[in-house]
This record gives structure tokens, C-alpha cells and sequence, in this order.
């Protein structure tokens, strides 16, 4: 299992890096919960960064706007972003989902094929009128995408185990690795969710707040002994007692 850490500028991204995250998540928390931040700020962390870090970027919790949201995969993806997430918040069906990813996976791998484009859903999806994370993996795999994240849309202090049951989870888990697709976990989670999310077969733990001087996610910052705190618990299981390997498959 990988771990993201969400910064919103370099020099959180040195923290990020320096505490050991694999994966530096360029977004603006005052903007949502996916919210974009700015262009510069996304290839200025992917210039910087070492390229053994892979960089992502959120574009938004998006309307139902496919032609919008293809813009901005776009602009995520030439300013270096790669994996591009895309926050499924406006479209109510399944085919509104897939018609609004197939527009950003063509936006953005026709400017780079290597690129990786994510689904994400939201586990709080019955208060925002959303649609249902159950539903992602198919959605994902119909567009395109490279894989799904689940997340919480309204960050209060419930965290993603409290809106979906862990059995709900496995059956996205299960069913986007059918399908290639890789698996992001995110929603307020920390230290004390690593074992739970690894165990659910999640490729990639995503966190924010826990990652911050004092847990906050929007006016925090993301400190390098936080980040090594999540790194070192991720790392912990990634070797079982005999030394083997029980990591998720990343796929794709």
C-alpha cells in the first residue's frame, strides 16, 4: 500500500517527501473536499519533487459538466500532474459518471497516455446527492480511468468507516482489482486506520489532516514527523513475519 499525503504548496511537498510519501497530492482544502488548486503551484511541486514521487492532483468536486471537466484534467495534466483526480460530485447516475470521465481520460491521455486518470466518490453520498461509490468501479473501468478513490465530500469529524461498512468496501476493492482498476481510501484517516485499510485491500491510504500540525486540514501544515509517523506504520506492514510481502497489488 501506497501512502498520499494532500499538500497545497512545495513546501509541503519537501514535507511530504521528506517524511516518506510516495505519492504528493497537489489540492486546495479551502475549495472542497477535492478542491483544484492552481496550475503553477501543480508543476512547480512535479519540477521539484524528486521523479520517484509521483505527483497527483485534484481538479475538483465537479457539477455534471463533462466539457468543463475535461478542461480541467487537461490543465492538471500539462502542468505534470500523474494522476489526475476527478471528484464525482454533480453527476446522479451511473451514465452521467461515465459520459463526464470518458471526456476527462480523452483530455487528458491524448497530452500524455502515461498518465493516470482516478474516479473518485464520495462514502457521505446519500447527504450530497451524489453518486454511489458502489458504483465506481464499473463507472471507471466504462471511461477509461486507471482507478477509483473513495473519500467523504463534507469534511466534519466522521470519517470514512462511519458512512460505509467495511464489507461495502471489500466489494469495491474486489470488483475494481477485477477490472485493473487500482483502489484509493481517504477521509479523515490516520495511523490508526493503516491496518484496517491495508487489510481491505486498498493500493493507496490517501490522508490530509492527520498529516497536519494540529488536524487541520485547511489551516494546517503538513509536517515531515506526522507524514513519518503515517509512513512508518504503512511500511510496518509490509512484510508479514515470515518476511513476505502482503502489500496490495497496484495495478495498472
Amino acid at each position: 500500500m501506497k501512502l498520499l499525503v494532500s499538500i497545497v504548496d512545495y513546501q509541503e511537498a519537501l514535507e511530504a517527501f521528506e517524511g516518506g510519501a510516495d505519492i504528493v497530492d497537489v489540492k486546495r482544502p479551502a475549495e472542497g473536499s477535492l478542491g483544484a488548486n492552481f496550475p503553477s503551484t501543480i508543476r512547480e511541486v512535479r519540477d521539484r519533487v524528486p521523479r520517484n514521487v509521483d505527483v497527483s492532483a485534484t481538479i475538483g468536486d465537479l457539477p455534471n459538466l463533462p466539457g468543463t471537466s475535461a478542461l480541467a484534467g487537461l490543465g492538471a495534466a500539462v502542468s505534470g500532474a500523474d494522476y489526475v483526480k476527478a471528484g464525482l460530485l454533480g453527476p446522479r447516475t451511473s451514465s452521467e459518471a461515465t459520459f463526464l470521465m470518458k471526456a476527462v481520460c480523452k483530455a487528458v491521455k491524448d497530452f500524455n497516455p502515461r498518465a493516470r486518470v482516478i474516479a473518485a466518490g464520495y462514502a457521505d453520498y446519500e447527504d450530497v446527492g451524489s453518486l454511489s461509490p458502489l458504483d465506481l468501479p464499473r463507472v471507471a473501468s466504462a471511461s477509461g480511468s486507471d482507478g477509483v478513490l473513495i473519500d467523504i465530500a463534507v469534511k466534519r469529524d466522521t470519517k470514512l468507516f462511519e458512512y460505509m461498512q467495511d464489507e461495502e468496501i471489500s466489494l469495491v476493492v474486489k470488483e475494481s482489482h477485477d477490472l485493473g482498476l487500482s483502489v484509493a481510501l481517504a477521509g479523515l484517516l490516520g495511523t490508526e486506520d493503516v491496518a484496517r485499510c491495508s487489510r481491505l485491500g486498498a493500493d493507496i491510504l490517501g490522508v490530509r489532516r492527520s498529516a497536519c500540525e494540529g488536524g487541520d486540514r485547511v489551516r494546517g501544515r503538513v509536517s515531515k514527523d506526522r507524514v513519518q509517523t503515517l509512513s512508518d506504520a504503512v511500511r510496518s506492514l509490509a512484510t508479514d513475519s515470515n518476511g513476505l510481502g502482503i502489500l496490495s497489488t497496484a495495478v495498472r
